[in-house]
């Protein structure tokens, strides 16, 4: 299971079936779970805790210290769940001391070659992160949200679950959920409704989803009257309730 070639640090933890490929360095305070497998070349440091039934492809760095000037040295960890695949080229970074310590990735996401996850992001489960996007540091993603290829997420900034961002698209605000957004500086361009029906979504919930995407991007009212009128749709309406209660916490400007 473990090439002659790999470097593995004493104070590792490998669990039962786990592979790693020739030439691959696993550093100190890693622990990789049941059945994982590590590429040729892959390059993990800790502190990371890594899940069950990963599979790490060739070439990826994982764990590695924050790309941030105020990172001092301090403790913090990268956390990585179950059964995601993580392609070539891939760069994972640990958190920092000033965003909570730790960099965490949910079960079930598929990353493409050449992606990179900064530190502090919070990524959920199921997504899909297509070649060459990019997170910057403190990005949160929500459940099954798709990233195009060279689509990149500015500080700070939160994708909510369900959404679509396209190809190329540069995010500089918060992105509800269920929303698609596309151009080089994300404009709005309706919901995922393909993407909400092959998730089992009825077409009552995809209605309700579509007259909120209305009311806040179609109908010109201004943000306080939109939210209002999403409110009262909340009223009956789960999905919506969703979309407002990531409104309420934003920190940063919604893409409007």
């Amino acid at each position: 299971m473990i090439h002659a070639t790999a470097q593995i640090d004493a104070r590792a933890k490998l669990g039962a079936n786990v592979r790693v490929g020739a030439f691959a360095v696993i550093g100190a305070e890693v622990e990789i779970g049941d059945g994982t497998t590590v590429g040729p070349h892959a390059v993990i440091e800790g502190p990371t805790r890594i899940g069950r039934d990963n599979r790490i492809w060739q070439f990826a760095s994982v764990g590695a210290e924050p790309q941030d000037k105020k990172y001092r040295g301090e403790r913090s960890e990268l956390v990585i769940g179950n059964r995601n695949t993580i392609r070539e080229f891939t760069t994972i970074n640990r958190g920092t001391g000033d965003g909570g310590g730790a960099t965490r990735i949910g079960d079930d996401n598929w990353i493409m070659a050449y992606v990179h996850i900064a530190h502090d992001c919070h990524v959920g489960d199921q997504t899909i992160f297509s070649n060459n996007a990019t997170l910057a540091g403190h990005v949160e993603i929500g459940d099954y949200a798709i990233l195009s290829g060279f689509s990149g997420v500015h500080q700070f900034c939160r994708v909510g679950e369900h959404a679509f961002i396209g190809m190329g698209c540069l995010i500089n605000g918060d992105v509800p959920p269920f929303v698609i957004v596309a151009n080089d500086y994300g404009r709005p361009r309706g919901i995922n409704s393909e993407g909400l029906k092959r998730r089992g979504f009825s077409p009552e919930r995809i209605a309700a989803i579509k007259r909120a995407y209305k009311t806040l991007y179609v109908s010109r009212l201004p943000l306080d009257e939109a939210r209002a009128e999403l409110a009262r749709a909340a009223q009956d309406a789960p999905d919506v309730a969703r979309m407002l209660d990531f409104i309420e916490r934003g920190q940063r400007s919604l893409m409007r």
